[in-house]
């Protein structure tokens, strides 16, 4: 099929790149030129693995292109994609102004059938609102062409996103045209050859909802088991072990049920806070989803606290390791990451950081961390220990699970490490002569 989508971030660009691997002829639209350009040199604006690799090849067999026109490419397309952000407004809504005025250009420039699909995240409603702004564009121009607003959520996960979309657990399409669901169904048949076909078809509405559903369910998760970890350092319990004692129930399984430092990235705060706003927006109380999103945003500040209560409230002369800045290990996306949150706190104090992520750091020197001094960045975990009081474990890459623990030894003035993310064995650590502070058990 010839396919354009309009958005090249996370969303636009994976789901892009992975329909031409199937062979689709595909068009990647962006406004942003020098993002284009780049694309067009193999540069790729985000680390996601496989990614890079997968868009130089279709690039170079012409399967994938990459434009800043969208009229151009509205010609040949039979389906096109909106794939722009849905920032969260100043009341937590998703600001829909970007994809409405995608609606209303092409709603401007087609001059065919076609099948226009909500791929970003919107809430509610947003299909009725695309179809209304399209259809008010060719009334203006008095065409009567026929087409279909369909909604087809995303359910990646960063850093393993290539694999999500070429193996999906499901594809879920809201549509109210057979017609249309027949071209998706076509168009995703080919991702599941070797396995049952998981494509399930609903209504349009239910589809939207479908997508902030999930993510406040994982979010849920989470916040329900920081909640639990938090409890059971007050009782003198271990939720490592409960964690475990509580997975082995099928019904309950270990996904989403490992305590840290909290969720962050691009859906999970935007998308709690958005299904928050709908149900205020409809006169529902949402109770249960305003506590995941307090307990998480408490959650952030846990590590921080143990660090205060360890060295007082006064850090000034005090210096701190961290190993990682991204919200979550194979990304180097840093939005709502517990670190950012714990480095303010600690900064705010007196203290100094030394900083390492493999991926996160670009990310931290120009965007969320660029005008606090009090931080540096190393080209080595090891590089950000020397002459550290203590280091503090905020993402769980995995070459921070084995490290040379002789080595955090020696360069740090004292043995003390406080772990985010539960990553050691508590009675080893000990063993070994460190102060080990980690999330759920009484240090």
């Amino acid at each position: 099929m010839n396919l354009t989508v309009i958005g090249t971030g996370y969303v636009g660009l994976v789901s892009g790149t992975c329909f031409a691997e199937m062979g689709n002829t595909v068009t990647c639209i962006d406004i942003d030129a020098s993002k284009i350009q780049k694309l067009e040199e193999g540069i790729i604006p985000i680390y996601e693995p496989g990614l890079e690799a997968m868009v130089n090849r279709n690039y170079a067999n012409k399967t994938l292109r990459f434009s800043t026109k969208l009229p151009n490419n509205l010609e040949k397309c039979d389906i096109a994609f909106i794939a722009v952000g849905t920032p969260m407004g100043d009341d937590g809504s998703a600001d829909l102004q970007y994809v409405l005025q995608v609606a209303k250009e092409i709603g401007q420039h087609m001059t065919k059938s076609i099948i226009i699909v909500d791929k970003s995240t919107v809430p509610v409603g947003t299909a009725d609102k695309v179809k209304a702004t399209v259809q008010k564009e060719l009334d203006n121009r008095g065409l009567d062409i026929s087409f279909d607003v369909v909604s087809n959520p995303e359910f990646l996960k960063e850093g393993d996103a290539i694999n999500d979309f070429m193996k999906p657990d499901r594809v879920v399409i809201g549509s109210n045209s057979p017609e249309a669901t027949d071209k998706m169904r076509a168009l995703y048949s080919p991702f599941f050859r070797s396995s049952v076909d998981r494509l399930i078809v609903m209504d349009v509405r239910s589809a939207e909802m479908t997508k902030y559903v999930a993510n406040a369910m994982l979010a849920t998760k989470i916040s329900f088991m920081n909640e639990i970890a938090n409890i059971c350092e007050l009782v003198g319990a271990d939720v490592n072990k409960v964690r475990i004692g509580i997975g082995s129930d099928t019904r309950i399984g270990y996904s989403f049920i490992y305590p840290g430092s909290g969720y962050g990235g691009s859906c999970f705060p935007k998308d709690v806070k958005a299904l928050k706003k709908t149900a205020e927006e409809h006169g529902y109380n949402a109770k249960l989803i305003k506590s995941v999103e307090e307990v998480n945003n408490s959650q952030k500040l846990v590590i921080a606290n143990k660090v205060i209560s360890r060295f007082g409230e006064d850090l000034s002369g005090k210096t701190f390791s961290i190993w990682g800045l991204a919200f979550k290990p194979e990304t180097d996306d840093m939005r709502e990451a517990p670190a950012i949150y714990i480095i303010k706190e600690l900064v705010k104090r007196g203290a100094k950081i030394n900083a390492y992520d493999p991926k996160a750091m670009d990310e931290a020197q120009h965007f969320y961390l660029k005008n606090i001094k009090e931080v540096s960045y190393f080209n080595s975990k090891y590089e950000t220990l020397k002459n550290a009081d203590a280091m503090i474990l905020l993402t769980e890459w995995k070459e921070f699970r084995s490290p040379d623990f002789e080595e955090l030894k020696q360069q740090l003035k004292q043995p003390i490490v406080f772990d985010g993310r539960n990553q050691y064995n508590d009675e080893r650590m000990k063993r070994n002569g460190f102060e080990y502070f980690q999330i759920g058990k009484k240090s």
